[in-house]
């Protein structure tokens, strides 16, 4: 096996990307991954030098079959890898160590659960992983980073990684699980009869507002109306103080390499959209991501960054909304307690068990925390965490 470290998602061909088991995800596909380091999502500037780890197999006839591949950029800061990792900086640089630069295996500016180590198609999946996970532990010792962190692995990846001796840390997404409704209704009607009253009452103050709702994929939304959704995501992460990540172009060229695994729930006024609210897909899983407006009206949020969502994954059967990280008002809106998983690698063997020891106290503390909020959901009968 050969491992070559390549600056850029690019630097692989299509053909590569489409052999890749990545379960047809839309953040760990060539086209996202090419589109934010070419537009400048990702790239050197903000912090994202990218290195992406590539196997391949010198016994193929042109020695260039691609095995595997585990996207792999190095990190000047935290800002944008969703790591939670703020307050270790200082734990280092107080024990004479410096945490930056670190290397880190996720995706730009999104905190979705989903594949890391990705094997060929058709190819025995444990021994490419495992070269993987032991690649890049040496890429990390030789470059003499503090840390390897692989943020928000499937599974798979997390018991990949635990058996390698990564340290697994937990962490707390709220997603929506479809039970089989057969429509919205049929989804309130699993709620207690305040809580639906509730959720029927903000929707009830959109439908009064007289705002038009739709949804357009990747392959329907122009130039032209990019401009305005762009300006709704941008000025709402600037009036609460947060930089958009993600240009213009990059929704502009996503949405063209995606298709119809991006689309946007739209609010129309007068025929003029007003709010929107971005979202991937693949063939389970809603992604909810970013939204912006350019009204005020109540309940609207919710409409487009939940219940459009939601109403959406029913109709076309998907399985899962996952509509972010954070935020503890989804529970009343049937958003239910799942676990994250990410693993870390830690050169220094002091902090290391420092980091262990955090690590064991916070997966107690998640574990509780689940297990609390899950006991407000609005379900008749709670789910388990």
């Amino acid at each position: 096996m050969k491992i070559i470290l390549h600056p850029s998602a690019s630097d692989l061909s299509d053909a590569d990307w489409a052999g890749l088991d990545h379960h047809n995800d839309p953040f760990a596909s060539g086209a996202f991954l090419r589109t934010a380091e070419k537009v400048g999502a990702a790239d050197t500037a903000l912090g994202w030098q990218a290195q992406h780890l590539a196997l391949y197999d010198e016994a193929s006839p042109d020695n260039e079959k691609l095995l595997g591949l585990l996207p792999l950029y190095l990190r000047t800061h935290s800002f944008g890898d969703f790591s939670h990792d703020w307050h270790w900086a200082a734990a280092w640089e107080k024990a004479g160590l410096a945490y930056y630069p670190k290397l880190v295996s996720g995706v730009p500016f999104t905190p979705s659960p989903g594949p890391r180590l990705l094997v060929r198609q058709g190819v025995n999946r444990p021994p490419v992983v495992q070269a993987l996970i032991e690649a890049a532990v040496d890429i990390a010792r030789t470059q003499q980073v503090s840390s390897w962190q692989c943020l928000f692995v499937e599974e798979a990846d997390h018991d990949a990684l635990a058996a390698a001796g990564l340290l697994i840390r937990r962490g707390v997404q709220f997603h929506w699980i479809n039970r089989d409704y057969a429509d919205f209704d049929d989804f309130l009607a699993s709620f207690t009869a305040d809580k639906r009253k509730k959720l029927k009452r903000e929707r009830r103050a959109v439908r009064e507002s007289g705002l038009r709702l739709e949804v357009r994929h990747g392959d329907e939304i122009d130039a032209a109306l990019w401009r305005v959704i762009h300006r709704q995501y941008r000025d709402t992460f600037v009036r609460y103080g947060n930089h958009p990540a993600f240009p213009l172009e990059f929704f502009i060229q996503a949405s063209a390499a995606l298709g119809r695994q991006l689309l946007v729930f739209i609010a129309y006024q007068d025929e003029q959209p007003a709010a929107s609210a971005i979202c991937y897909r693949d063939a389970t899983t809603l992604y909810g991501r970013h939204w912006g407006t350019e009204v005020d009206v109540p309940g609207l949020h919710f409409e487009l960054c939940y219940y459009q969502g939601i109403a959406y994954c029913i109709q076309h059967g998907l399985q899962r909304f996952e509509p972010g990280a954070q935020g503890e008002h989804k529970l009343a809106r049937g958003f239910e307690p799942v676990p994250t998983w990410s693993g870390y690698w830690i050169a220094d063997p002091g902090m290391r068990r420092a980091v262990a020891d955090f690590i064991a106290r916070e997966t107690h503390a998640m574990a509780d925390y689940a297990a609390e909020t899950a006991s407000h959901l609005p379900f008749k009968h709670m789910a388990a965490p």
